[in-house]
């Protein structure tokens, strides 16, 4: 695609579509619209390009790492000290001045932070328009960067959020494949205390700009449209619109598997490795004594599996994306606990009353097709106790 300029409008509509489109991860969508209004207060105006990767600037994967409930209330300034305490240890390192950004995952908050990055920076640096997964991950290993052996997940570099130059918290980490980061990095973001600023897969002229051809094109945009069509909405769209849009936006096969139940129960914790593992209850009453029909959803961090009650094969299972959105509010939403609020009251231990929905969207066929991707996500299912058949292509 040709070079286009994002401003505030289109940074909300991004965060928008990536909180139907992130599978229940990548941040938390409260916060994703506090940290935009935060911006808005300050008086930002600008504008961030917005391309595809030309092969030619030198570039890197920018993300927060961590649990969303660990950053619950993360704020702008927490991602603008995140952001440039962690690309200066990345330039350090390389030696290499960054020109452009390209984020992880989608998601409310990873869909942002390089467009965040890029707004602030002091230099004329851009975003890429993809990412490593057309959804959100739990893990570095469930990314299209792997696939490609001259892009070297080292260094990666890690940053606390601190203000002051003397209390920056930092690590450089070399280690030869993104599961072995995944370990190391999870000991370093949970002594910052549960997130961080990552910076990894530097792409430059040294390993012949290697990102090219090893990301999902197009994902920003795909995320800035559909959310845009959800914010235009004079009223909450139905679910099968949404499930319809996605599908016409992004190419991929998408379906309502349920529609206006309701939330019964939330089981949520966090790691030693700062992943939120939960389970999350859906039925047709908003109270369960009444239900008729049930589905349960195990996720960590990101949804990876869900079950109905009446059968005994998964509804959705990854590394296809199990997407959160409500007819009640009209947005999507995440797994994170300020984003669960709206739909579970967790004093009373019982649903709020607003309606969700689940849609189903196959994975982008990059992110299927790249070696070891599904051999991870079924390592993190057998974890969870599923052994089950994984998804064909």
């Amino acid at each position: 695609m040709g070079a286009v300029s994002y401003g505030l409008t289109d940074f909300q509509a991004i965060a928008t579509g990536a909180a139907v489109l992130a599978s229940g991860g990548g941040g938390s969508y409260h916060d994703a619209c506090a940290i935009l209004q935060e911006l808005a207060d300050k008086g930002w105006s600008g504008t961030v390009k917005v391309q595809g990767y030309d092969g030619a600037t030198a570039a890197c994967v920018l993300a927060i790492m961590g649990s969303p409930d660990a950053a619950d209330g993360l704020t702008l300034a927490a991602i603008q000290n995140s952001v440039a305490n962690t690309v200066q240890v990345l330039e350090a390192s390389t030696g290499v001045p960054l020109g452009a950004f390209i984020p992880v995952e989608i998601g409310p908050i990873n869909s942002l932070v390089p467009l965040i990055g890029a707004a602030m920076s002091q230099r004329a640096v851009w975003v890429v328009d993809g990412d490593g997964a057309g959804r959100a991950v739990p893990e570095l290993p469930q990314t299209t960067f792997t696939g490609t052996a001259a892009l070297a997940p080292c260094p990666a570099a890690l940053a606390s959020d601190a203000s002051v130059p003397a209390d920056i918290e930092s690590a450089v980490l070399g280690a030869s494949t993104a599961a072995r980061v995944e370990t190391l990095a999870g000991g370093v973001v949970s002594g910052f205390g549960g997130y961080s600023g990552i910076a990894m897969w530097p792409s430059n002229a040294r390993n012949g700009f290697a990102l090219s051809g090893s990301y999902i094109p197009g994902t920003l945009g795909q995320a800035r449209a559909l959310g845009l069509q959800m914010l235009q909405a004079v009223n909450p769209l139905p679910t099968n619109a949404v499930a319809s849009a996605i599908a016409a936006i992004t190419g991929r096969v998408a379906s309502a598997v349920v529609t206006n139940f309701f939330i019964t129960a939330v089981t949520q914790s966090t790691s030693s490795a700062s992943l939120d593992s939960g389970i999350i209850r859906l039925d047709n009453s908003p109270d369960p004594s009444l239900s008729t029909q049930t589905h349960t959803l195990y996720n960590l961090n990101e949804n990876l599996i869900m079950f109905s009650s009446s059968s005994s094969v998964p509804d959705i299972i990854a590394p296809d994306s199990i997407c959160y959105y409500s007819e009640s509010t009209g947005r999507g939403f995440s797994n994170a606990s300020d984003d669960l609020a709206l739909y579970f009251d967790a004093a009373t231990g019982k649903s709020t009353g607003r309606a969700v929905s689940v849609i189903a969207v196959q994975t982008a066929p990059q992110l299927y097709n790249t070696p070891g991707v599904v051999a991870s996500f079924a390592a993190l299912l057998r974890n969870m106790g599923y052994a089950g058949a994984m998804p064909a292509a």
